[in-house]
């Protein structure tokens, strides 16, 4: 799988933009995602296990509701952040 990293969170992948990741569903890839990229999967997911309020996450071009979304292999998945100021 191949994951889009936004650019709030590329500290995170050595600058990366885009990562690999393995899984069947959303949630396994971003567990993935943390073993070798500690620290980011907290960035997305909230502790009750939901994507954050101000995350979107889009599996090729359909945004994903749920960490259970499934997976093919060969999908893309984009992890958006919104911003907000003031």
């Amino acid at each position: 799988m191949t994951v889009h990293i936004p650019s709030a969170l590329r500290s995170y992948t050595g600058h990366k933009s885009w990562v690999e990741a393995e899984g069947r569903t959303l949630a396994e890839v971003l567990s993935a995602l943390e073993r070798r990229h500690p620290g980011l999967r907290f960035r997305i997911v909230t502790e009750q296990d939901r994507i954050r309020p101000h995350i979107r996450i889009f599996v090729n071009e359909t945004q994903a509701q749920t960490l259970e979304t499934p997976l093919r292999p060969g999908d893309q998945i984009h992890i958006v952040c919104a911003l907000s100021g003031g």
